[in-house]
């Protein structure tokens, strides 16, 4: 199983180094690449009344670069502006459930947005929940009720700190017979 990491627009090459790190670590079955080529952020992608990129179009174009790139059995793309979908406010991300492209956003994730010190551990943490839990999507995981879960829908910072950079273990199942079959 291949996993590429996508930057989109640009992205600190320490961040996508971590991530890819911690990424190696939870899923140890799969090689994780960072992909060289960088897509540019679109501006038809960006909602002036919100101030914010809309999601799924970025997600669109990730998962047009995945089918093209075969290379990979799943693309996460990261971006480092403000998303959203038609019905939230803000997202960390969004995947194809099942599917092989998902989308994480940078932007929340930061300590300086809450008004913190900058503080790279807790960012690269954050980071690396997102990054798990929109994969986790692209292999037919939906949210999970456990609250210490990857897989929990974080609706706020909060959610996203609470919780775990690993799938409880009745996600941890469901994802490793997906990568088995995957070889």
């Amino acid at each position: 199983m291949k996993i590429g990491i996508l930057q989109i627009g640009q992205i600190n090459s320490d961040v996508m180094q971590g991530i890819q790190e911690n990424l190696r670590m939870i899923f140890p079955k799969t090689t994780c690449t960072i992909i060289p080529k960088r897509l540019p952020i679109l501006e038809e992608t960006f909602d002036k009344k919100r101030n914010q990129y809309f999601s799924s179009a970025i997600l669109s174009k990730i998962r047009e670069y995945a089918e093209k790139e075969e290379a990979f059995d799943r693309v996460l793309g990261i971006v480092d502006v403000d998303i959203f979908v038609l019905e939230l406010n803000f997202v960390f991300g969004e995947a194809e459930c099942p599917g092989k492209a998902a989308l994480i956003s940078l932007w929340r994730l930061k300590p300086e947005f809450y008004g913190e010190r900058p503080n790279m551990e807790l960012f690269l943490d954050r980071s690396t929940k997102e990054a798990v839990h929109e994969l986790g999507h692209t292999f037919c995981l939906g949210h999970c009720s456990n609250p210490f879960c990857v897989m929990f829908f974080s609706n706020s910072i909060f959610d996203t700190d609470r919780k775990q950079s690993l799938f409880c273990n009745k996600c941890y199942l469901k994802v490793e017979k997906i990568i088995e079959k995957l070889g």
